[in-house]
């Protein structure tokens, strides 16, 4: 473990190829150390894009113990704050749809559901993570609130149709 680590930031200059290659060889282990690993080179900056985006991938699609997952959930809406890079804060958004059982997911999906400043993609991305909630009281109410949304009025309604509450 130590050791690919150590390959790891021995490659911070090296190609984005070759940081994935090593992130590779990392996820084959079974060691507590791994999640915590991979949340700091999510939150670091200054990692190449492509290698955070795939490790929110591995953590979003990943097994994780049940104490991992709110550190994860709340490194991935760290990521999300960060509104200079839309291709990672997509991937962010995608990612809370596995989270939405912990505290702040649900509201902050909805926040950025409804806001009208958000670029679509964001905003359709927090609407699909809600739909993977279910119909929680939560997300129901974020819902009814998009029925007058122009751009994701009409998926609110044919959802909350299919749930049931319209």
């Amino acid at each position: 473990m130590e050791r690919l680590i150590e390959a790891f930031r021995a490659r911070s200059r090296w190609s984005v190829l070759s940081k994935l290659d090593a992130l590779l060889d990392l996820e084959q282990l079974d060691d507590p150390r791994i999640v915590p690993f991979l949340l700091h080179v999510l939150a670091d900056q200054h990692e190449p894009t492509e290698v955070r985006i795939h490790v929110l991938k591995r953590l979003r699609n990943g097994r994780l113990q049940p104490e991992e997952r709110q550190s994860v959930a709340e490194a991935v809406l760290m990521v999300l704050s960060d509104r200079s890079n839309l291709d990672l804060r997509l991937q962010a958004v995608l990612a809370l749809a596995e989270f939405t059982n912990i505290d702040g997911v649900t509201a902050t999906l909805g926040s950025l559901a409804l806001d009208s400043g958000e670029t679509i993609d964001v905003r359709y991305s927090a609407f699909t993570s809600l739909q993977r909630a279910g119909p929680t009281v939560e997300c129901v109410a974020v819902l009814r609130q998009l029925l007058v949304d122009g751009m994701l009025g009409r998926s609110a309604r044919t959802l909350l149709s299919l749930w049931r509450f319209e």
